[in-house]
Parts: C-alpha cells; sequence; structure tokens
C-alpha cells in the first residue's frame, strides 16, 4: 500500500469515528510528506568511469564510422530534486581515440586534426541543467577542444538502474568550428557533422 493511501484511509477513518485529535493527523501528514520527498530524492556525485563510455559516429567516403574515447573522467554534482543546481565536468583524453585502425588513430592525433601533443584534453563544463520532464534534462555548458571554447547544449536521458543513475546524451558537433581536419581534410572528405554520444554510470547517493 502506497503512502498516500495509507493517509486518505486514516483520514476517512478519523471522520467516521468523529476522530478528535485534528493537531496529531495533520502531525502525521506532514512527517509522512517529508518521508516521502526524501525517498524522492536522489543524489549523484561520482562518476563510475570503468563503467562508462563516449563513443562517436561521422561518414567517411560516405560509409558510417564508429569510434570511441578509451579514458576519461569526470565529476558530477546531480540531484533529482535541484537539477537546478547541477554541475559536471568532463574531461577526454584525446590520445586514447580508437577509430577502428592503427592508422586512423595516429592520422587523428596530429596537429590537423585533435593535435594531441599540445592539447591532449577536451573539456565538457555545465554552467547549468534544465529539467525537460520524465528524467530528461538539457545540460548546457561549454566544450574546449584545441584553443576554442564554444556553447553546447546536450539532452541526457537519465535512468534509476538497481541503485545506479545511468546518463545517455548525444549531440552533434561541426569539425570546422573547433578547427579539426584541416588542410586536405576540409574537402569533404569526412563529414563536417560529428556525433557524440556517451554513457556516464554514476552510483546513487
Amino acid at each position: 500500500m502506497t503512502y498516500a493511501r495509507a493517509f486518505l484511509r486514516a483520514i476517512q477513518a478519523g471522520h467516521s469515528m468523529h476522530f478528535r485529535f485534528p493537531h496529531l493527523i495533520a502531525l502525521t501528514v506532514v512527517l509522512a510528506l517529508g518521508h516521502l520527498a526524501c525517498a524522492q530524492a536522489v543524489e549523484y556525485n561520482q562518476v563510475n568511469a570503468a563503467a562508462s563510455q563516449i563513443s562517436f559516429t561521422f561518414s567517411q567516403f560516405g560509409s558510417r564510422v564508429y569510434g570511441t574515447f578509451g579514458e576519461f573522467g569526470g565529476s558530477l554534482d546531480f540531484d533529482t530534486q535541484n537539477p537546478g543546481a547541477a554541475h559536471a565536468v568532463l574531461n577526454i583524453q584525446l590520445a586514447s581515440i580508437d577509430a577502428g585502425s592503427d592508422d586512423a588513430n595516429t592520422e587523428l592525433k596530429k596537429p590537423a586534426w585533435f593535435d594531441t601533443e599540445h592539447f591532449p584534453v577536451g573539456t565538457f563544463k555545465s554552467t547549468r541543467v534544465k529539467a525537460l520532464g520524465g528524467d530528461r534534462y538539457l545540460f548546457i555548458g561549454t566544450l574546449t577542444l584545441k584553443t576554442l571554447t564554444l556553447p553546447v547544449e546536450v539532452p541526457v536521458q537519465l535512468s534509476a538502474q538497481s541503485g545506479i543513475g545511468v546518463f545517455v546524451g548525444e549531440f552533434a558537433l561541426n569539425r570546422d568550428d573547433f578547427k579539426i581536419g584541416a588542410g586536405e581534410w576540409a574537402d569533404g572528405v569526412v563529414s563536417k557533422d560529428i556525433n557524440i554520444r556517451f554513457r556516464m554510470v554514476a552510483p546513487e547517493r
């Protein structure tokens, strides 16, 4: 039986018996509602990188290419009762890129692409979070790649699974905006839009 049904039955019983202790009823309701609020509030403040994943897709010569970043870390401060105060940071080790072949990985680390020797880390930082309803949120922040920091918005779906929260988000970036794939690669052999998808796992607190 839910707390709400229990309260209704208690109140109905009180009326039928001409219950003479309204203050006691009020106190019981307040305490129980407080318990419900606490039960519904869930906090996430630690990212389990080993169980998480960052992947990307793009087109090359008309074929879809899939890749991942193997090394990343982040911080998270997220309360389902107060998402507007949430904060998230994600740091990606760009040299951990895996685009499916050694040749592709070597090329993507070069100055025309990520230039990982000089800019080893890509960083997303949230500035605010909007609740969209249905456990959906919009993380608004900035993405820094190489020398450029630009605004991004990332729709995220939160799923609670056996004591953990799974944050799944996806967005597209235009590589020209970050001067990625310059020179001979600027002719469109590789698609301009790169789709980034992440699955962040965090235990409930």
